[in-house]
């Protein structure tokens, strides 16, 4: 679900003081664009490009298993934004309460 590898190489790239900020800007970005989508439902144009940019952004933070199913979504496999919405608030809650154990000080 969480590639925690890819955490790792973020926080070395952007450094450990500015990852907190950056993440936080992540997840805003990310329930922003959740929020929008239902909106597109009859628009696959733009539905594709929020999906674009939710994959996008779910690869630069290591939420995985999102940012595959926004692939299959993208790909004509077709998604159940309710679905989407779930994972990633069980992505959010898992990175959230693990990422302290994980990366203590």
């Amino acid at each position: 679900m969480i590639d925690w590898t890819r955490i790792a190489e973020l926080r070395d790239e952007i450094g450990v003081d500015d990852f907190d900020e950056v993440a936080e800007l992540f997840l805003m970005e990310v329930e922003d664009t959740l929020s929008r989508l239902d909106s597109t439902v009859d628009d696959p144009i733009q539905l594709h490009e929020l999906l674009h940019f939710l994959k996008g952004a779910a690869l630069n933070l290591g939420f995985s298993d999102m940012s595959k199913m926004c692939e299959s979504g993208n790909n004509g496999a077709g998604i159940e934004l309710a679905d989407l919405k779930s994972l990633y608030a069980e992505s959010r809650a898992l990175f959230e309460r693990e990422y302290g154990q994980r990366f203590a000080a």
